[in-house]
């Protein structure tokens, strides 16, 4: 094992701040779209060619894996970041903003690019770990179904460059700046989405007892799937069951012939997943039904739970409070969002983590938000430890 003191800390990344910087800002004001990302693989392809990564492009897509082995250890790990930007238009003023209209950096990929491309030149210069290590740029996180991890896998990504885990990051808004959040077990929520289509009988406004009202319908639905968590999901568990849309009719004295809704469906264990399907499904069709319309369902299953692995969970939290204090890492709390790093998880054992993006950060996937360029420093010397430690000689 190494000896501790030449391990990576946030101050060996001090000389580095100014370039990871101006690296952060580059890339945020010039997002891309998920599978659109040409430019910024392009951009952290040669960065990694020059510090003398094996670089592999166009892995599901826009992927960049990039690979470096030191010493004669016979162990891999992989650390993942993803590179997309979202479809809004940014209005923080600053001088860095996105030069493209309604494309934005608006969830910090930019920052967890640039928080591994600073580990990867340091990991190269330094080269003190026995192994390999595996740096995963991936494409596509934000499309929300055959997404960029998917296609990474689908790509050969295990096959092709094998390791043994695998990590991430996501910037946390909220905590302070700098600081880690960890979490074992199921920590950020399965994400599913339902399209309904109620089909009844249309007709004049004045003569609603010739017609069969899509609308009335849609509105008593609504309300009866509120009942589902309330009263079919175990108190202790969490769910979310949300209407995020209602469609139907175009003109005040017309009753439509059909009303469209769309659900997001959140959960954090396979069973309870399994359970809002089927209620989900036959609560609708029960409703519905009974109206005396009828209903089309596509019920389509998104991100899996993150699930965290125990043990290497507890190895970052480890090397976490080695490099900033016990002080400065907690315990994350349940995340009901999505992420698609789950899909790493279901093939190898890993740990998702956050990292502290501000008490006054703005929200994620807000016009208004930006990556704390103060957190850049401490999340590169946390996969540089985390990878000198795991791959220790």
């Amino acid at each position: 094992m190494l000896n501790d003191n030449v391990f990576a800390r946030v101050s060996d990344f001090e000389a580095m701040e100014a370039e990871l910087t101006g690296i952060r800002q580059h890339l945020h004001a010039n997002p891309e779209l998920s599978f659109e990302e040409a430019e910024t693989a392009r951009f952290v392809a040669e960065k990694l060619e020059s510090w003398g990564y094996e670089v592999t492009r166009n892995v599901g897509g826009h992927g960049v894996v990039a690979r470096l082995s030191a010493g004669n250890g016979k162990k891999g790990i992989a650390v993942r970041a993803d590179m997309d930007a979202l479809p809004i238009s940014e209005e923080t003023g600053l001088a860095y903003a996105s030069k493209s209209l309604g494309k934005m950096h608006a969830c910090g990929h930019d920052g967890h690019t640039t928080v591994l491309l600073g580990a990867a030149e340091y990991l190269a210069r330094t080269r003190r770990f026995s192994g390999t290590v595996t740096l995963v740029f991936q494409p596509a996180e934000e499309a929300g179904k055959v997404s960029g991890a998917q296609a990474m896998i689908a790509d050969g990504l295990f096959e092709r460059f094998p390791f043994d885990a695998i990590y991430g990051l996501h910037n946390h808004p909220g905590a302070p700046e700098g600081n880690i959040l960890l979490r074992a077990g199921p920590m950020m929520a399965s994400s599913d989405t339902v399209s309904i289509t109620i089909r009844g009988t249309g007709g004049h406004a004045s003569r609603p007892h010739l017609t069969v009202d899509p609308v009335v319908i849609a509105c008593n639905l609504v309300v009866s799937l509120q009942t589902i968590v309330s009263r079919n999901v175990d108190p202790t568990q969490t769910a979310v069951v949300t209407v995020g849309t209602i469609h139907a009719g175009n003109a005040v004295n017309v009753i439509p012939e059909y009303a469209k809704l769309a659900l997001s469906v959140r959960s954090f264990e396979p069973k309870v997943r399994d359970l809002l399907q089927e209620r989900v499904t036959k609560l609708t069709r029960s409703v519905v039904e009974g109206y005396g319309a009828t209903v089309e369902i596509d019920y389509e299953r998104g991100y899996p739970v993150v699930v965290n692995s125990e043990a290497e969970t507890t190895f970052a939290r480890a090397v976490a409070e080695e490099l900033i204090g016990t002080e400065r890492v907690s315990t994350c709390h349940l995340i009901p969002g999505s992420e698609d790093f789950a899909y790493f998880l279901e093939h190898k054992p890993g740990s998702f983590l956050r990292l502290g993006n501000g008490m006054n950060s703005a929200i994620l996937h807000s016009s208004k938000y930006d990556f704390a360029d103060g957190s850049l420093t401490t999340g590169a010397a946390l996969w540089a430890r985390l990878v000198e430690r795991y791959l220790g000689s």
